[in-house]
């Protein structure tokens, strides 16, 4: 199962403090706006998002779809593919994707300790 880019999804209390701290790691802005309450920086291959007021806890983010600079990919593994089979092998799908789409969507599961894991389809269905 292919899941895409990967991203740690940091739910920050002040935007700016946090985009300070991880600039002095070498994390540029790469994406996001500041005014929406949400940046996503990048160092190497390396992303982290930062978003206040959007949720609760940290989340681990896969981006089906897309490469780790957000470039589309091809080939890639449809998010209401992935979901499919992870509720056949039993997985519970906290929040579903709507099976029947087409466009982005995205759906969450929660592992075993409560981290919540978001896999985030930001392009349509793969063609063919």
């Amino acid at each position: 199962m292919q899941l895409g880019a990967f991203s740690v999804s940091l739910a920050v209390k002040d935007l700016e403090a946090s985009r300070v701290f991880y600039g002095r790691l070498g994390f540029e802005v790469f994406a996001g706006q500041a005014e929406h309450g949400y940046l996503i920086l990048k160092n190497g291959e390396h992303l982290i998002g930062l978003f206040q007021g959007m949720f609760e806890r940290n989340i681990l983010t896969f981006n089906p779809g897309w490469d780790q600079s957000a470039g589309e990919v091809s080939g890639f593994e449809d998010v209401r593919d992935i979901q499919a089979r992870l509720k056949a092998e039993g997985v519970e799908i906290a929040q579903e994707a709507d099976p029947e789409g087409d466009g982005p969507a995205s759906f969450v599961v929660v592992d075993p300790d409560g981290n919540p894991v978001l896999i985030d389809q930001h392009v349509g269905r793969p063609k063919g």
